[in-house]
């Protein structure tokens, strides 16, 4: 994988200003955000409006009606996804694409490499920062490689689970890598729970991925920076 982890120009969002903003990050080089509000707009909103507008040119340059009906279809499937993730407390998602420059037995170009990349909040019981932290990793099942990280922005997890789909779930049966931050907020009643998933499941790859939240957790903060990170 390239470029994945190289240093870049940072560009200030809008959100940055966001007054019911309650986390501020920066978001890593080959990630796009995904618009949740918009994409989960309830309709006859300005938001559902601007999701049609946004969608009408491509419904419009589909060659069949088959073809409009299967953009609607995938449409449909990946809000339902969205959906459940915020249902879960998700309040940013991000689509990473990679260039994966380790070729396979067969040779052949570089492939891509997806992601997803989410924030979420999680209640917890009210505790200091420190014991949460212990009490999370404590309680982590299934998990490995989980190392405890002592930042000036307050202590948080690191960990790493592997993750398969049941054989009817009819999802593709390859195995899903999530590497998980969990922070706990200064009120010490929530964790910030920052999540990086992928098929990309090769021990060099794991080690990237890793590193890119890492890098991402070491920008988090809860009160508003000088201008320089998102939420």
């Amino acid at each position: 994988m390239s470029h994945a982890v190289q240093p870049a120009a940072i560009l200030v969002h809008e959100s940055v200003d966001d007054p019911h903003a309650e986390l501020w990050f920066a978001e890593p080089p080959g990630f796009l955000p995904l618009p949740l509000d918009n994409l989960l707009a309830e309709p006859g909103t300005p938001g559902a409006d601007a999701l049609r507008t946004a969608a009408a040119p491509l419904l419009e340059s589909a060659p069949t009606e088959m073809a409009r009906q299967k953009f609607v279809a995938l449409l449909a499937s990946g809000q339902r996804m969205l959906g459940a993730l915020r249902e879960f407390g998700t309040v940013h998602c991000a689509v990473g694409l990679h260039r994966d420059d380790v070729r396979g037995p067969a040779g052949g170009g570089a492939q891509p490499l997806l992601s997803l990349l989410t924030v979420s909040w999680r209640d917890t019981s009210p505790a200091p920062r420190a014991a949460t932290v212990a009490r999370v990793a404590a309680e982590l099942v299934g998990h490995e490689h989980i190392e405890y990280v002592d930042l000036p922005t307050g202590p948080l997890t690191l960990s790493e689970s592997v993750l398969r789909p049941a054989a009817d779930s009819g999802l593709p049966q390859l195995p899903l890598l999530q590497i998980h931050a969990r922070l706990p907020h200064p009120d010490c009643r929530r964790l910030a729970v920052l999540t990086l998933s992928t098929t990309a499941t090769a021990t060099a790859r794991r080690q990237e991925y890793r590193t890119i939240l890492r890098q991402v957790v070491e920008t988090v903060r809860f009160e508003k920076p000088l201008g320089t990170l998102r939420h």
